[in-house]
Formats: C-alpha cells, structure tokens, sequence
C-alpha cells in the first residue's frame, strides 16, 4: 500500500459540521490550504498523516480544547455513499455492519475495525494505535454512532465506549454525549452495544440491490488499490531520478516484476511509464522552480536531464514558457 489516505468525505462532514457549530470553516480551509473546488470533489482522498494539522488548526480557530466531542455532535448523517447503501439494502443491521467492514479502505486506509464479543459483550473494535489523534477519534465515533442509530431507526443503544488515551471516566461531557460508561487508557478503541440489534432487520432490505452495491463498493476499493500501485512506482522514479536510472526495467526490477508485467499493470490504470515519469519530473521541476532559489543547472540535475536543452524542451512542452519564464510568473504572484 502507498500512503495512508482517507477519503474526501471526512472533511466535507467536518466542514458542515463546523458551518453548524459556529466555527469558522473558510478559515480552517484556509489554512490547510484547501478551496472549496477540491473540498467537493467526489475523488477527493487525503494524506492521513496531516489530520493531527487539520485537528489542530480546528482547535485553534474554535478556540475550544473538546473541538473533537463538540464538533462530532454536530456532523450530519452520513448519506450517499456506497456503505450507508450496503447497510439499507441488507436483511439485518448485523449483515449490513459485517459486509461494511469488508470496505472501510473506503473511509480510510489505516482504519481496521472489526466485530468481536468477550466477556463484556459485543464490540466494535479498531486498533488503534496509542497515539490516535484524539479530536479525530471523538468526532468520528460519534459520527458511526449517530449512523448506527439512524439505520436501525433508533434502536442502537451503546453499552460502553473504550479510548485508548488518558481522560477521566467521571467527566460529565463524555457522559452527556455518550450516555454510557466511559474508560480511557484502553489497549483498544471500543464501543460495545447491545448484541440483539445486530438481528434488526432492515426496512428496506433490496437483494437484488444489496447484490449492486457490493460490486460498486468492490471497483471502488478496486481503484484504489490501483492507485496504490501507482504510488509505488512514482515513490522509487524520485528515488532513482538523481542517478538517471529512473527507468522501466529498474523499477520493475525493484518491484520485483518482470518489466512487461510493470507495462500491463501500468496500461490497465489507464497509464504507462513515460507518462509518470514525465508528470514527476514535470511536477518536481515546478516545485523547485516556484518555489526555490536552486538554479536551474541543480533543477536539470534533480529531475534526472542530462543536459539542459533537453529539460528546457521538455519544460516547454509540458507548461508552455521556459523554466526561467515559469519561475519569473510564480514570483509575481
């Protein structure tokens, strides 16, 4: 797998629910250096390694140390998406949480939840590691249980919620918002809930759609696996760019493959080698031009050139102006 991501649809709920919260969400795009274009694109999908930003930046601009508790009570439903489809058209609550964890890449990459039952009761288990951001993990447990209570019709009841950090189980805000027993310092993020809800059945359990939508969620888990694969071989081009051995063979080499596997895999998302060797060094080259002093002998030299007409030609093609006249626009901006 590439790099962690998580799906688009976590921040446009955090952006609605900071809208209804009070909070300013302009700002907060701001600063992460969103506009609402990419916030609204449907293929969105990002890093997960900058939610500790994106939560601190939250916190910053609301002001409010329990952001990820507040914030969670807030979101809305989440509607739409391929997994709310999988729960409805499921006969039972149970069926349709068992076939939804098959899919939740599709949420995000590093969450790995499971249905387990000890001597406490059934749970829902993800874990976790111990440094979990704690606003995320609030908001989003929060968010599953106001789903779960919304496709069981207000039936689901939850038992107890387990964090894995520190906090006081007397604290009446984790209280109030959850109305059940509260334990901090877990080896494991858990939310145990009555086991009989997991035979409620669903009112509008569709067969020949539950068949649908599971195929649906499969491409959709389909493409992002490509999409990993893709990550992979653009991750070793920069490694070997410097050396001038960003080629075909070397890659495939050091994925292990023979290079006309590496050609059909490549053609099978709708690309091929010299189009992502073109578009990283094309991306790298902006990169360094904008926003950099590094001349443009050191940029022919990182991108992997061995002489500069052949970069300068190639700028030219792919952006339109000279790296000079490039780097001369982004400085007047």
């Amino acid at each position: 797998m590439g790099e962690f991501t998580d799906s688009g649809i976590l921040i446009r709920l955090a952006y609605q629910a900071m809208d209804s919260l009070g909070v300013n969400a302009e700002e907060v795009l701001q600063r992460i250096g969103m506009n609402q274009q990419q916030l609204m694109d449907k293929e969105l999908r990002t890093p997960h390694s900058a939610q500790r930003l994106f939560w601190q930046i939250i916190e910053e601009v609301s002001g409010d140390p329990r952001i990820g508790l507040h914030l969670g009570e807030h979101i809305p439903v989440f509607k739409g998406q391929v997994l709310e489809y999988l729960f409805l058209s499921s006969s039972t609550f149970g069926d349709g949480l068992i076939r939804s964890l098959n899919y939740q890449r599709l949420l995000s990459d590093v969450v790995q939840a499971s249905l387990e039952e000890d001597e406490r009761g059934t749970y829902l288990v993800d874990p976790t590691p111990r440094n979990a951001i704690n606003h995320l993990t609030e908001s989003v447990i929060i968010g599953v249980l106001t789903f779960f209570n919304y496709v069981t019709e207000g039936a689901f009841t939850t038992k107890e919620i387990h964090f894995t950090y520190d906090g006081d189980e007397n604290d009446e805000e984790y209280l109030r918002i959850f109305k059940c027993p509260v334990y901090f310092n877990s080896p494991q993020i858990r939310i145990y809930f009555d086991k009989s809800i997991l035979e409620h059945p669903s009112l509008h359990a569709e067969p020949e759609l539950l068949d649908l939508h599971e195929q649906l969620a499969s491409r959709h888990v389909a493409k992002l696996e490509k999409q990993d694969f893709i990550f992979q071989v653009n991750r070793l081009i920069g490694e070997l760019l410097e050396s001038g051995h960003a080629n075909l063979e070397t890659v495939a080499e050091r994925l292990d493959i023979k290079p006309r596997s590496l050609r059909t895999r490549l053609t099978d998302v709708d690309t091929n080698f010299n189009q992502l060797l073109a578009d990283y060094r094309c991306n790298l080259a902006k990169r360094l031009l904008a926003k950099t002093d590094e001349s443009i002998d050191e940029i022919v030299y990182l991108t992997g050139f061995s002489e500069p007409s052949t970069f300068y030609r190639a700028f030219k093609r792919w952006v339109g102006q000279t790296p000079v006249e490039y780097r001369k626009s982004r400085n007047q901006l």
